[in-house]
């Protein structure tokens, strides 16, 4: 296997790069066939060829034909990643930070990225959502030489996955954004999500790396110990490096941070966006990014990839938190908006997926906060909430499809009747498409 990653390695390093879409293939690119449950990239392989692949790997016999530019492989995907592996050895004097969580895990990669290209010219950082068991690799891939410093962000939907892909990345640093009720299905219960994360402590303290720890969170800062860490907190609780101070005036879209009497403010919003910010300006302390910089990097960034992001139309306020969603974002969104936020309020919410067999309590457990909350108008899309009772059904209206919530809508406008409207939902509910419609 060596031998053949090897021999691999020496065509990618005079390619154009990596590509896993045939219809992208730019010339002198190689090629890797990878297989899905709806998909067989093996299929693709000619196209790939024609398109000016340089070389093609592929697994599949069934659409092998004979040509100089293809390696028939056992595995693609095990290439992909272990060639991604080596790329990596090779580049080992790169420090990179990997940052996972339930939540706010690209958020916090933003805000880190920004700040650290206030002092590094050349920062590599994970793009679009590549964050997972192909997408990371193909990020490593993407790392040059000339790289001064990279943050990558690592997703995962069940145990061992964390692991195996510190094993690509290899990396200096780690940060775990929280831990929440998320991927249910594949981490079975809290504690299977709680062990997952932490699986990038285990390979940091058994690399002898460096962790950044939230102090304010018990589950981080209990098992951190033993490890070489660096701590910032708000409350001030435990032992700190790092004290950051939160402000969140009622009624205000926007968040305020202090740092040695230095005022922050951000344009993302909430307490769980506070530590966001927080753990990316306790980043940019520790690897000397200036103070000033550091305002400037944060108070800059503006969330414009349907995390938390801010629309205004006519007189109404639409808060764009519809990336994804599971019970601990949708309370900690739906908390703010209730506690925070005064006026005339409504929330957009889709059904949250991969929750398995907690989906119809934790579906449950929402219509419960919003029939006891402050929020006017209530409107819930999908069948998880649909086929959930709610004892309010006056202030509660469900819609088991989107297309039915958009034909009620188009008759029954609701942005004169609201100041603020928050959208969140699983990615797999597109709501962001609901928008124009409001």
């Amino acid at each position: 296997m060596r031998e053949l990653i090897h021999r691999i390695y020496q065509l990618y390093i005079t390619s154009s790069g990596i590509e896993i879409n045939s219809k992208k293939i730019k010339n002198n690119s190689i090629f890797i066939a990878l297989k899905g449950r709806n998909f067989d990239g093996n299929q693709f392989v000619h196209e790939a060829i024609i398109n000016g692949a340089k070389l093609a790997i592929m697994d599949n016999k069934k659409f092998f034909f004979s040509c100089k530019k293809i390696i028939m492989v056992n595995n693609s995907l095990q290439i992909l990643q272990n060639l991604a592996k080596y790329h990596r050895n090779k580049l080992y004097h790169i420090p990179i930070i990997a940052i996972t969580g339930s939540n706010g895990k690209t958020t916090t990669k933003e805000l880190i990225k920004n700040i650290l290209l206030k002092k590094y010219k050349k920062v590599h950082y994970t793009r679009d959502n590549l964050n997972n068991h192909i997408g990371i690799p193909l990020t490593i891939l993407s790392m040059s030489k000339n790289t001064e410093i990279s943050v990558i962000e690592i997703g995962a939907n069940h145990k061992n996955e964390i692991k195996k892909m510190c094993s690509i990345i290899n990396p200096n640093y780690g940060y775990i954004t929280n831990f929440g009720k998320s991927h249910l299905e594949g981490f079975k219960d809290i504690k299977g999500v709680i062990k997952g994360k932490l699986e990038l402590y285990k390979f940091l303290k058994d690399t002898n790396r460096m962790v950044f720890v939230n102090g304010d969170d018990p589950i981080q800062f209990s098992n951190s110990i033993g490890i070489r860490r660096y701590i910032f907190s708000e409350k001030g609780i435990n032992n700190y490096d790092i004290k950051i101070r939160f402000f969140c005036k009622k009624g205000e879209m926007k968040s305020t941070l202090y740092y040695e009497n230095i005022k922050i403010i951000s344009h993302l919003i909430g307490i769980y966006n506070m530590y966001n910010i927080a753990s990316a300006i306790t980043i940019g302390i520790y690897f000397k990014v200036s103070l000033f910089k550091i305002k400037e990097a944060v108070e800059k960034y503006i969330p414009n990839n349907k995390r938390s992001q801010i629309i205004k139309k006519k007189n109404l306020k639409i808060i764009v938190d519809c990336y994804n969603a599971n019970p601990s974002s949708m309370i900690e969104a739906l908390n703010f908006l209730n506690e925070n936020i005064q006026g005339r309020k409504a929330v957009i919410l889709g059904d949250m997926l991969e929750l398995g067999s907690y989906s119809h309590n934790e579906h449950k457990n929402i219509i419960l906060f919003l029939e006891n909350s402050s929020i006017n108008i209530p409107l819930l899309i999908g069948e998880n909430f649909f086929y959930v009772d709610s004892i309010n059904f006056k202030k509660i209206k469900k819609f088991k499809y989107k297309e039915d919530f958009i034909t009620w809508i188009i008759n029954n406008p609701i942005y004169n009747k609201i100041d603020y409207l928050l959208i969140k939902g699983s990615r797999k509910m597109a709501l962001e498409s609901i928008i124009t419609f409001i």
